[in-house]
């Protein structure tokens, strides 16, 4: 992962859990964040406890989302990297149970390799500050699942994928960007960099495929 966590890192928590994040505006302004209240981050933690206890996230079993990715199939990727493998899947907008394929809400769903060169404390460390920062900016972690050798992640779906497939890849119906939509993401990319940076986080791993779309966004992933 990209991103470089402080010890001293503070972030904004949201008031929510569910999938429906309203930070956006009906203008398609960011929500303004206050920096200044935000609450101190404890120590980095050791058990899954400490994560339910701090970050604001659903825990996920693994049959629940090898339900939703319909038994991880190949039809089911949409990204693979070091890391591991990235799945498309359908969890209920409510109950965040798995949905069929078409109903509920599609979700992306990172399935982390066992050989991963990233720790377990790391892996915890990572989820609980991921789960507490909060920025229209930033795609959002929805949950995660810790079970037996099993590590999952679980982010809202960008729709109109990265920013490297708009501007690299080549095809029939290939478009450049407009002038209005590159600005949109120059902006957007800057401002959940210097939000990260407030917070005293770093990320190390920034370019065009860690730049996600939607029909309103651009939001920093790795």
């Amino acid at each position: 992962m990209g991103i470089c966590l402080s010890a001293r890192i503070k972030a904004e928590i949201p008031s929510h859990t569910g999938l429906d994040s309203k930070h956006v505006s009906s203008d398609g302004n960011d929500v303004s964040i206050d920096l200044s209240k935000r609450p101190s981050v404890p120590p980095t933690p050791r058990s899954e406890g400490e994560i339910l206890q701090f970050a604001n996230l659903k825990s996920f079993s693994f049959f629940d989302l090898k339900t939703a990715t319909r038994n991880f199939r190949p039809e089911s990727v949409i990204g693979e990297g070091g890391f591991g493998t990235v799945y498309m899947g359908w969890i209920d907008e409510h109950t965040y149970a798995a949905a069929k394929p078409g109903t509920g809400v599609v979700v992306a769903v990172k399935r982390l390799k066992a050989e991963s060169c990233q720790g377990h404390r790391e892996w915890l460390a990572e989820v609980k500050y991921l789960g507490q920062l909060y920025h229209p900016n930033l795609v959002r972690l929805v949950g995660y699942c810790l079970e037996d050798e099993h590590r999952l992640l679980v982010y809202e779906f960008m729709p109109r994928g990265s920013l490297e497939n708009h501007l690299f890849r080549r095809g029939l119906y290939f478009q450049p960007l407009s002038w209005h939509l590159r600005m949109k993401v120059s902006f957007g990319a800057a401002k959940g960099l210097a939000f990260l940076h407030e917070t005293k986080v770093i990320f190390r791993d920034f370019k065009t495929s860690n730049l996600l779309l939607d029909s309103v966004r651009i939001v920093l992933e790795d």
